[in-house]
């Protein structure tokens, strides 16, 4: 009986791969072994910095919404626990957007906040 291959299929396989690793340095563009290592490191660290960059955001839109509430002469958690009394439901992306294409609607939610901050400390 003659032996079967797994010829093309084998050699498709490895052509995507090595296509997958294009711009790579070196062998881990080129060589085989080194492209599958490359390639499953860097899709463990893709699925790591998908989380990642959701944190960073994160951090981003604070630091951004910290800097205008500064501008303004009012902390950033002072502002945050002022829009929650106040019942104002915005997440961060939104008021980091606010805070940077439309100042005058910034400054009435810093002036919301602390209405409803010093609402809640004279009923306290």
């Amino acid at each position: 009986m003659v032996r079967s291959t797994y010829g093309a299929p084998s050699r498709q396989k490895k052509n995507r791969r090595i296509k997958l690793a294009k711009g790579y340095w070196g062998g881990r563009g080129r060589l085989w072994r080194t492209v599958s290592e490359s390639l499953v490191r860097a899709w463990a660290y893709s699925t790591a910095h998908r989380r990642l960059k959701k944190r960073e955001y994160r951090g981003l839109w604070i630091t951004r919404i910290g800097a205008a509430c500064e501008m303004r002469d009012y902390s950033y958690s002072r502002f945050i626990d002022g829009l929650l009394k106040a019942g104002i439901l915005l997440n961060r992306k939104q008021l980091s957007e606010i805070a940077i294409h439309d100042p005058l609607a910034f400054d009435k939610l810093v002036e919301q906040a602390k209405g409803a901050r010093a609402k809640a400390a004279a009923s306290a």
